[in-house]
């Protein structure tokens, strides 16, 4: 290993340990075990902004000059915001190694990365979307995370957040179908009487109006038979 490599090695460790004790808001990060000169990062997407519950996964290219060059950075999950699997050109990545200090540190990168990211200002890799349509992809980002070998092996504990947001997603929608179902069920039965309800209305119906044409005819009967009554007693006067 040249002397180089060994200067970038030590100081992606000495990166590495600070992450650790002072963790960057919103942002893990992580080198492959294989190439500490590949890391990977995971950005969460903060409270107030169109990002609010996505997981944003990239890579960071490390040259074997580090720290005195810059990385190459990606995104890979797509966001709204960057294209995916694209380098992209920010003043903290290889496309402007002329403004690149190199007493920035891996930390720097990152927290640079979300500042840019959470902007509108345009750039090579990035691109425009909606709030709508960000906010959409911030949920679609859960299961194409899942789908992602290194995600996995590197981020446990962020797959099982994402398991257990995913978990309580489905059961919300759940609980709003099954009420959906009770809504449309006591707008039937107040809506629509069932037949049973019908037959018993009519019964009662009828049973009124016979009750009434029985009063009637008693009625007519004993005027009839008062009238009889006062006739023959005009006569026998």
């Amino acid at each position: 290993m040249s002397k180089v490599s060994v200067t970038a090695t030590y100081r992606l460790r000495s990166d590495y340990m600070r992450m650790k004790k002072d963790p960057v808001p919103y942002v893990t990060a992580e080198p492959l075990p294989s190439n500490i000169l590949e890391w990977h990062y995971v950005v969460q997407g903060p409270e107030d902004s169109p990002y609010y519950g996505g997981f944003y996964h990239g890579k960071l290219m490390f040259p074997m000059e580090y720290p005195f060059r810059p990385p190459s950075i990606y995104m890979t999950t797509p966001s709204g915001r960057f294209k995916t699997n694209t380098r992209l050109c920010l003043s903290i990545s290889d496309f402007h190694p002329d403004t690149w200090n190199p007493a920035w540190s891996v930390a720097t990168i990152l927290t640079g990365l979300l500042s840019f990211m959470l902007e509108k200002s345009p750039t090579f890799g990035s691109i425009e979307s909606s709030d709508a349509e960000k906010q959409a992809m911030a949920i679609k980002s859960w299961q194409f995370n899942l789908d992602n070998k290194i995600f996995c092996e590197l981020f446990p504990e962020i797959v099982q957040i994402i398991k257990e947001k995913q978990q309580k997603r489905l059961e919300e929608m759940a609980a709003r179908v099954r009420l959906m179902e009770k809504n449309n069920n006591v707008s039937s039965a107040c809506g629509s009487p069932s037949s049973a309800s019908v037959d018993a209305n009519t019964s009662t119906s009828m049973a009124v109006l016979t009750n009434m044409a029985v009063v009637t005819g008693f009625a007519l009967i004993a005027w009839l038979v008062r009238y009889i009554v006062l006739g023959l007693y005009d006569e026998d006067l």
